[in-house]
């Protein structure tokens, strides 16, 4: 899957994120044969909508005229069936969710959060976490899942 370009600017066209996304997602669906029902179909193609994590009640929100599931625990079983998958991560500090640009691999989460715009870039960095589950280990503990959410200023934003 095409990965956005490092720093997506304000006017990136997200037709071929979204594309590339639901199309890992059938591939991946189609593999492991999981039912990619319309409903997590759409909360994917949302969540893909724009670089900016996307909150489960704004989801709702976008859904509603849909017909497509308006209830919480409808729309938070899709999150969870594509957060297990590997299709999309939960930003923790915003309670929200973005697009994974790795979908179905095993890997860890590290995120660079704009704080003016608020998109969310994927960071690859896998010596990053290595380095945190040796750091773990040395002190007995067993790193199982590891998301780091980093706060800043994205390139576009310094620029303005």
């Amino acid at each position: 899957m095409k990965k956005p370009a490092a720093a997506p600017g304000h006017a990136h066209d997200h037709r071929h994120c979204v594309e590339d996304a639901l199309a890992a997602a059938e591939k991946l669906c189609a593999a492991k044969s999981l039912r990619f029902t319309p409903l997590r179909r759409r909360v994917l193609e949302l969540i893909w909508s724009g670089h900016k994590p996307v909150g489960a009640y704004a989801l709702l929100d976008s859904l509603r005229s849909e017909e497509l599931g308006s209830a919480p625990p409808t729309i938070y079983r899709a999150l969870d069936f594509l957060i297990e998958n590997g299709l999309i991560h939960r930003i923790e500090r915003m309670n929200a969710f973005v697009g994974c640009n790795h979908p179905g691999e095993a890997h860890r989460g590290f995120f660079l959060i704009c704080a003016d715009c608020g998109n969310a870039e994927e960071m690859e960095a896998a010596d990053l976490g290595e380095a945190i589950a040796a750091g773990a280990a040395r002190r007995g503990f067993t790193a199982r899942e590891m998301t780091l959410e980093v706060t800043g200023i994205c390139a576009d934003c310094r620029k303005s």
